[in-house]
């Protein structure tokens, strides 16, 4: 769907628990931030943000808030996921904008960005993103609604400059939990660690995770994931996970088959 025939888009950006130099499992939202924009004009009309309380790393790593700024005091006021859902779902509904669905289709804006300025597969941050466009970084990096705002900013100059823009990804159900047709051992995507890599806060409305194994994703290439299974020894061998389609190296989607 031409994003001309969308009346708002959603611009949203999770930051999630991490540490330096080691992968933390499970990373969990502590920041859920949105940025509603309107569709034909590229108008901001509302932005959304509270902070999530994580139930397995409840103390946040020293980096991390050096990293973000969010601090301890903030994720020990905030709310559980549900109930941020829950939020997210009511301060749409007060802008006419029905919840079903809304997750289920996504724009990955990388896409289109690489294809308007002739980037190909080359890998690039936001503030990368936002410089090649010739815009100014506003706010704090890593900062969940800064760095949706600025996605927002970003989003409505390549409406400005004509970009084709359209939806890409969506959620495909399944009758059954996906299971591998034989017991062939698939690579842990990008990783030499024990635990398959985690992803990292995505630039624009992430691939939405599916609920148990009741739907699968598709990657942030905006074809269909693979399952793969973790051959490397460790307490996840064996465990089977959702990669990129394609198994690319520069794609960064991963999700647990749980």
């Amino acid at each position: 769907m031409p994003l001309r025939f969308c009346p708002f888009v959603v611009v949203i950006d999770f930051e999630a628990t991490c540490q330096e130099g080691s992968v933390i499992y499970p990373q969990e939202i502590i920041e859920f931030t949105s940025v509603l924009v309107d569709g034909a004009t590229g108008r901001t009309l509302s932005t959304f943000r509270t902070y999530v309380r994580p139930r397995h790393h409840p103390c946040l790593t020293d980096f991390y808030r050096d990293l973000t700024g969010i601090t301890q005091d903030d994720v020990d006021a905030g709310v559980s996921l549900a109930e941020a859902l829950e939020m997210h779902d009511r301060w749409l509904e007060e802008h006419g904008i029905e919840k079903p669905h809304y997750f289920d289709h996504w724009i990955n804006l990388r896409l289109p960005f690489s294809a308007a300025f002739g980037l190909g597969n080359v890998r690039f941050t936001l503030q990368d993103a936002i410089r090649k466009a010739g815009l100014q970084w506003e706010g704090r990096l890593h900062c969940g609604l800064d760095d949706a705002l600025n996605t927002a900013h970003l989003l409505v100059e390549l409406m400005r400059r004509g970009t084709l823009l359209k939806i890409i990804g969506s959620l495909a159900p399944t009758q059954s939990p996906p299971q591998p047709q034989h017991k062939a051992v698939l690579p842990c995507v990008g990783s030499r660690s024990t635990l398959p890599p985690q992803p990292q806060p995505q630039v624009l409305l992430p691939c939405a995770a599916a609920t148990g194994m009741d739907a699968v994703s598709c990657c942030f290439c905006g074809v269909a994931s693979k399952l793969g299974v973790v051959a490397t020894p460790g307490q996840m061998q064996g465990h089977y996970f959702y990669g990129c389609g394609w198994w690319t190296p520069t794609c960064s989607f991963f999700m647990w088959a749980i």
